[in-house]
């Protein structure tokens, strides 16, 4: 009995000392605000931008100093706006940001800019307003928007420290929110985004430490829009979107999330019994 209780003990320890040291939790640091145009909320989304780092002097592909990336959609050539749809890999290969979107819906659109053959702002022009004009971005026929990191413009997998998202016409409270995922698709944080004013602007980023983000799932609202001028349905918030900010894409680390170093800890812990019950009968007293 004496050495059954070694081996316990010993597998105790394991598990100690393997889980503590790296089983760091997430800790997210909220930047939000509201503003009933792009000057009042500007100082929300500068204090994210400093938060991240980079500094405002943007290189190619929407990179400020190789640690921020930005997407403000201004740049998506006519061809791929409404009425025609973006492609979901478009910011990561025809402009490589290292971000791919998917969507239950039926693709993404961008929206015109004045004098095109499509009215802007998804044809609400009472309900809308950009951040950075003109262009805003939207699902089509669903309210998701799911983002995943990649090194830019490859198909390796990476993570990121931080994410924010510019909103427009957030009316209801609870609807809007963003959710955040690590390497292991576990959910890590959620929040809702700040409800304004019709036709005003709302901002939500988080930065992480003790982690990372591989994936951010973007809810906008509860309605939907079809196409031009055209809702999912006459009743519900829509909501659309301006600029993303978040940090520069990294390779995905190799140090096992804390879920799976307290599976291993436990792993460990069972293969010390059964090694020591499988030599050796068990004899309580």
């Amino acid at each position: 009995m004496r050495n059954t209780k070694l081996t316990l003990n010993l597998s105790l320890a394991a598990a100690f000392f393997l889980v503590p040291s790296a089983w760091a939790v997430p800790v997210f640091t909220t930047y939000e605000g509201t503003g009933v145009d792009a000057a009042a909320l500007t100082v929300v989304r500068d204090t994210f931008r400093t938060a991240i780092g980079g500094g405002n002097i943007a290189g190619a592909n929407g990179s400020f100093g190789g640690v921020r990336r930005e997407i403000n959609w201004d740049g998506v050539p006519d061809g791929q706006a409404d009425p025609n749809t973006l492609a979901g890999n478009f910011f990561n290969t025809t402009s490589p940001r290292g971000v791919v979107f998917t969507t239950p819906g039926t693709g993404f659109m961008v929206s015109a800019n004045a004098g095109g053959s499509s009215p802007s702002l998804f044809g609400f022009p009472a309900d809308f307003q950009s951040f950075s004009a003109q262009r805003l971005f939207t699902a089509v026929n669903s309210n998701i928007t799911d983002v995943r990191f990649y090194l830019p413009g490859t198909t390796t997998a990476a993570t990121a420290s931080a994410f924010g998202v510019v909103f427009t016409d957030v009316e209801t409270a609870n609807q809007t929110m963003l959710q955040f995922f690590d390497s292991t698709d576990t959910l890590i944080y959620t929040r809702a985004v700040l409800a304004t004013g019709n036709h005003e602007l709302s901002f939500l980023g988080a930065t992480v430490t003790g982690g990372s983000i591989s994936r951010v799932r973007i809810t906008a609202g509860l309605n939907t829009i079809s196409a031009n001028g055209t809702l999912g349905n006459p009743n519900d918030d829509v909501v659309a979107m301006d600029d993303f900010i978040y940090a520069e894409p990294a390779a995905t680390s190799s140090v096992p999330e804390p879920a799976s170093l307290s599976l291993l800890a436990l792993a460990l812990f069972g293969l010390g019994i059964s090694r020591r019950v499988a030599g050796r009968p068990l004899r309580l007293r």
